[in-house]
């Protein structure tokens, strides 16, 4: 039987050519987004592209300027991302190990929401019981907890999951 693996073996080779096209080295930066800029930003704001400037011809050795990092950033908080810009670009260059990232130019647009508010499931006295006691013998709370979670849209009847 094969050894799982995991998901992260698998995002690249499923949007690597999507990423490269956008001038993105790999995944990294799309994905981590939010870890970089902090929850609060990362809902608000998304890396668009990073566009490379482009070599002079004949000069195949020459040193490679920094990229611009383009980011789209709903209204009002494109002001706050443009006074951390410095701080951000620190935090993108340390993900890639290198002074890759050399400016940040922001566009004001809406961000597409990767986390959607999924309406909570209701169930009944006997079905939240036998949830309950299924999931007692997990001693990880957070596993126990998404698994309750789990047993409890499963046993709903307000439509698909």
């Amino acid at each position: 039987m094969a050894r799982p693996k995991p998901l992260a073996e698998y995002v690249e080779p499923c949007i690597g050519r999507a990423i490269a096209a956008q001038g993105f080295t790999g995944a990294d930066i799309v994905v981590s987004w939010p870890d970089i800029v902090g929850e609060r930003l990362g809902a608000v704001s998304q890396p668009i592209k990073v566009e490379w400037p482009r070599r002079p011809k004949g000069e195949p050795e020459a040193r490679s300027q920094p990229a611009t990092l383009v980011v789209r950033v709903e209204g009002a908080f494109a002001l706050e991302l443009q006074h951390l810009a410095p701080i951000l670009m620190e935090r993108v260059n340390a993900v890639y190990g290198w002074r890759c990232i050399g400016r940040i130019v922001l566009k004001q647009g809406p961000v597409r929401r990767s986390n959607p508010r999924l309406p909570e499931r209701r169930i009944g006295e006997a079905e939240s019981r036998r949830v309950a006691d299924a999931t007692a013998p997990v001693a990880d709370d957070p596993l126990r907890a998404a698994l309750q979670r789990l047993g409890t849209a499963v046993l709903s009847t307000d439509g698909p999951v």
